[in-house]
């Protein structure tokens, strides 16, 4: 049962750091000024959970077929180049933006959920969870992933809704950055142990 545990916080913590700022955040405060907010958490948390799926079974998979130091040494690479991407910063295309702001006669949670699902594939939520789930186990990471990532569109809803503007990017984008930085030198450290 540990294991589940520390799957569950772990990527919980990482992929609720890697959503901040990130442009699906920005898609959720959007979404959240045109619809209820329940239904867009719903279409949320659908569209996390099939891609965080996908994505547990790819690093599951990785993770079964690899020697453990190598994918640790991967991993942290892999977190370097998350906090790299996060200073970088994400934001939202026209078409996008577009998307989010066009009035739909469909249902808040089918549009959400789609736009969702395909704004978070390749993005670096789904490839961090990847990552976790070549570690950890697959329930765990599924779970902790798919919670921090909607705790962190919640957490933008409420911020956006009760500030009215934007949460202060430059520390956000820093903090984040630094999380991963440290979760990479976490994971470089265990494989050299492994390795040397």
């Amino acid at each position: 049962m540990s294991g589940f545990l520390a799957a569950l916080a772990i990527s919980f913590g990482v992929i609720f750091v890697a959503e901040l700022g990130d442009k699906s955040q920005l898609m959720a405060l959007t979404f959240a000024t045109r619809f209820k907010t329940v239904p867009v958490l719903i279409g949320i948390t659908v569209a996390t959970a099939l891609v965080h799926l996908v994505s547990v079974a790819v690093g599951y998979g990785l993770g079964a077929a690899l020697p453990t130091a190598w994918i640790s040494l991967a991993a942290a690479i892999a977190f370097f180049a998350f906090g790299a991407w996060t200073l970088r910063g994400d934001s939202l295309t026209d078409e996008e933006r577009d998307k989010a702001n066009q009035p739909t006669t469909r249902s808040a949670i089918f549009t959400v959920g789609v736009a969702f699902f395909l704004a978070e594939l390749g993005d670096k939520t789904m490839l961090a969870t990847i990552t976790l789930a070549t570690q950890h186990g697959w329930f765990g990471t599924w779970l902790g992933s798919t919670v921090g990532m909607v705790a962190a569109d919640a957490l933008a809803i409420l911020a956006g809704r009760l500030l009215g503007k934007h949460l202060p990017e430059r520390t956000i984008k820093y903090g984040a950055a630094a999380l991963f930085v440290l979760f990479g030198v976490w994971l470089l450290i265990e494989a050299l142990r492994a390795l040397l």
